[in-house]
């Protein structure tokens, strides 16, 4: 739990996604964290009836009252990791016309790759000595692990929808006793863990202005 149970609104909200994806692609992990926050607006627009959070995507001004916030609107956290490498993330309720949106781009020595949850079919793979690529999605292209992930044929989309159905399909195979691999290929409350103490450590570390360890 955090310190005296405050909330870290857009970490723990939003930035905590990012780094499971950051880490789960990347196989490394974060062992220092520096913070810095801001709320940018202190008077924010409640909805005056339950919103569910995939159903009534559509409210009028009548439907929300102000009142005063005294969480972060925004964020932005530097990372060392296990592997050496450096990282920044930047988590926002602010931007505007920014709906849910996460993204992120790794350079290596030789490559780098970058994806957008806006575009969620491509990927974008920029070299120093040839051509960049924008690689859709085709099942024919991609490695097998990948490729049991992917329901439909190349230049038929999927999105956000599909990642909870995926999920869902291994944790059936593995309670059917289908699945084939000693770990589980799908979070586990070890993963919620995982991403629950950085969350902790990076409020530590917007209180105290200081890098924190991991």
């Amino acid at each position: 739990m955090l310190p005296e149970k405050r909330e870290v609104n857009a970490v723990a909200d939003i930035g905590s996604h990012w780094m499971d994806l950051i880490e789960y692609i990347s196989g490394v992990r974060v062992v220092e964290i520096m913070a810095d926050f801001a709320t940018f607006h202190p008077v924010r627009k409640k909805p005056l009836k339950p919103v569910e959070t995939y159903a009534g995507k559509i409210l009028t001004p009548a439907d929300h009252k102000d009142v005063p916030i005294d969480t972060e609107d925004y964020g932005t956290i530097l990372f060392h990791f296990d592997s050496g490498a450096h990282g920044a993330l930047t988590v926002s309720r602010v931007s505007a016309g920014r709906k849910n949106r996460i993204s992120f781009e790794m350079e290596g020595s030789k490559e780098a790759v970058a994806w957008d949850s806006e575009s969620p079919n491509g990927i974008w793979i920029g070299r120093r000595d040839a051509a960049n690529e924008l690689m859709l999605k085709d099942p024919y292209f991609a490695y097998p692990e990948a490729r049991s992930l992917m329901s439909l044929p190349g230049g038929h989309n999927e999105g956000f929808p599909d990642t909870s159905k995926q999920m869902f399909r291994e944790v059936y195979a593995r309670i059917g006793g289908e699945a084939s691999t000693a770990a589980p290929t799908f979070p586990t409350f070890a993963d919620g863990l995982c991403e629950s103490v950085p969350c902790e450590k990076i409020l530590l570390s917007k209180d105290s202005r200081s890098w924190v360890r991991v």
